[in-house]
């Protein structure tokens, strides 16, 4: 079976708290029951494992649906209901924990870290590589899946420019060529599931916050702007970990497949998007810079989590399964070199 073969619908992860285990609930019985007890989201933590998969299962209905799950669900009105009380408790969070303001050529001076790529190739092992694989297979399983909502809300050279983007993430008209495709080819080729979104219930809250935040911006028009200071960071970032992540995967002699998902050329649009639609809408600057900053509040919380369990000789992944030839990561089938 080809990656191109593969389900896309994924199978009803396991409850991380109350919230999520009775939206499960509801979606396997299709009763309610007690899933709209708001008192739960209010006394819930934002940031933690119950909310942010809350979310996912929320948001998941408007990409490619869950498995077995009614599609009256993706407007259900109390479940919308539920999904904005924990927007606002997710959203008020991340305003709480970055400066704000409305300097757009500050914030993108910035120089992005991109502590996880320097520690591979610095550092790293095999399977924690392996593991990286599978916290990003929940972002590039979606790529810029979050971005096309943008683009019905905007005009001119910044919607042109958007576009060109998506055309080339999407392969340009070659599905083989698409992003999400070579993604997979990439998780094949690592020895892993190349399933839409297998590894769901491996990969932890900080890593479900990065592409929650993506679908809660790309969903509400009042977002665009952050949206866009999101591209604008996840531009900012990538050429430099590519190139790091490439040079790691060569020391280790991986496959093919594995580093031709980070050689594909993209199209640098950053600033072409952004003085477009700063041109236009000058009031979007405070929400752009707010976009640029959650994006990179997650990514460092993802970083610190990572490297904190790489550093104690631990996985990174929730279930903690041992790799059977190198002490943690991912399991792959024994006596099998998979690299």
């Amino acid at each position: 079976m080809t990656s191109a073969d593969l389900p896309l619908r994924t199978a009803l992860p396991r409850g991380r708290g109350p919230i999520s285990r009775s939206i499960l609930s509801a979606y396997a019985t299709g009763q309610r029951g007690d899933v709209f007890r708001t008192e739960r989201v209010a006394a819930a933590d934002p940031l933690g494992e119950d909310v942010q998969l809350a979310l996912h299962l929320c948001y998941e209905l408007h990409y490619q649906g869950l498995q077995d799950v009614d599609a009256e669900w993706e407007w259900d009105p109390d479940l919308l209901h539920i999904r904005g009380m924990l927007e606002r408790l997710f959203l008020k969070k991340l305003r709480e924990c970055v400066a704000g303001g409305d300097d757009v050529t500050a914030v993108l001076l910035v120089e992005p870290v991109g502590v996880v790529s320097r520690h591979l190739l610095d550092h790293g092992e095999w399977w924690q590589m392996r593991e990286y694989f599978v916290h990003q297979s929940i972002y590039h399983h979606k790529e810029t899946d979050p971005h096309a909502w943008v683009i019905p809300r905007l005009r001119g050279t910044v919607k042109a420019a958007m576009v060109a983007v998506q055309f080339d993430q999407f392969g340009a008209g070659h599905p083989d060529q698409a992003r999400t495709r070579r993604y997979a080819d990439l998780m094949t080729s690592a020895r892993l599931s190349s399933g839409y979104l297998a590894y769901l219930d491996e990969v932890p809250a900080c890593m479900l916050a990065t592409v929650n935040m993506m679908s809660m911006f790309g969903l509400h028009g009042r977002f665009r702007g952050a949206l866009i200071g999101h591209f604008a960071a996840a531009e900012a970032t990538t050429a430099s970990s590519a190139l790091r992540l490439v040079q790691a995967l060569q020391r280790w002699e991986s496959s093919p497949e594995c580093s031709l998902f980070f050689t594909t050329p993209q199209q640098p649009m950053r600033d072409t998007v952004i003085g477009d639609l700063l041109a236009r809408e000058p009031g979007l600057a405070g929400d752009l810079v707010f976009g640029v900053q959650a994006t990179e509040l997650l990514e460092r919380r993802f970083a610190d989590h990572v490297l904190g369990c790489w550093r104690a000789g631990r996985t990174s992944l929730r279930s903690g399964r041992a790799d059977p030839d190198r002490q943690g990561g991912v399991s792959v089938p024994a006596g099998k070199d998979y690299r």
